[in-house]
């Protein structure tokens, strides 16, 4: 492709549950950490819906009546079961490496947009070994949680271009919200944590079933 009839300079994803097959895990240990806190268990659909909010912010939300101190416990027995008892990377879905690698090669700025901590993400990228392959990211820990736009906002300004210039993929309302709140194109991927109805409200380009079919739309 020639990077000069480029519909979008700067693609945006989302991780978990776009790129990283990680929905159940992350909703198995979102379980756990209840459980480890005498907390009522949330269902596997009620810890799936959570994701992409930051870690503080989808405790809060799973859990209402939790005060800090208690959403303090819930987030460190998370994060300390993910790590040690559910170790591993999770795996990419389909053709996610192949497409990431194609689409730099063709000029692409390409950046990660994510509920992730930054400790977290790096974990992620050094243990999948392609953090080479992006350009920048945010995290929920060192900016604003989704559906805030501020992460878009920072990316937007470091790379200097233009919110229509850039395209936000994500598969939750989150990043959907995010994208709408500052006139960014979005395009939803239906095979993670939030059906594909529910990203429709939301007006994005389109709802792909297959990562490859982003070539398509941008």
């Amino acid at each position: 492709m020639n990077s000069m009839k480029h519909k979008y300079k700067l693609l945006i994803f989302d991780w978990d549950g776009t790129l990283c097959d990680s929905v159940s895990r992350i909703a198995h240990c979102m379980q756990e950490a209840a459980r480890l806190n005498n907390l009522r268990v949330p269902t596997f659909d009620e810890a799936a819906d959570i994701i992409g909010l930051g870690l503080r912010e989808a405790a809060s939300r799973l859990f209402p009546d939790a005060d800090e101190q208690m959403v303090g416990k819930i987030t460190a027995s998370y994060s300390e079961y993910y790590r040690t008892k559910n170790a591993g990377p999770s795996d990419f879905f389909p053709y996610v490496i192949e497409v990431l690698n194609r689409l730099k090669q063709s000029g692409y700025q390409l950046t990660v947009a994510t509920g992730k901590s930054r400790a977290g993400l790096n974990r992620a990228f050094k243990a999948s070994n392609i953090d080479d392959l992006f350009h920048d990211s945010r995290c929920a820990d060192e900016t604003a949680s989704k559906p805030d736009p501020l992460m878009l906002a920072e990316l937007l300004e470091a790379f200097n271009v233009t919110a229509d210039q850039a395209l936000m993929v994500g598969d939750t309302e989150y990043d959907m919200d995010m994208a709408q709140r500052i006139n960014m194109p979005r395009l939803g991927v239906s095979y993670g944590a939030h059906h594909a109805d529910r990203l429709s409200k939301y007006n994005p380009v389109a709802c792909i079933d297959c990562f490859s079919e982003i070539r398509k739309y941008i």
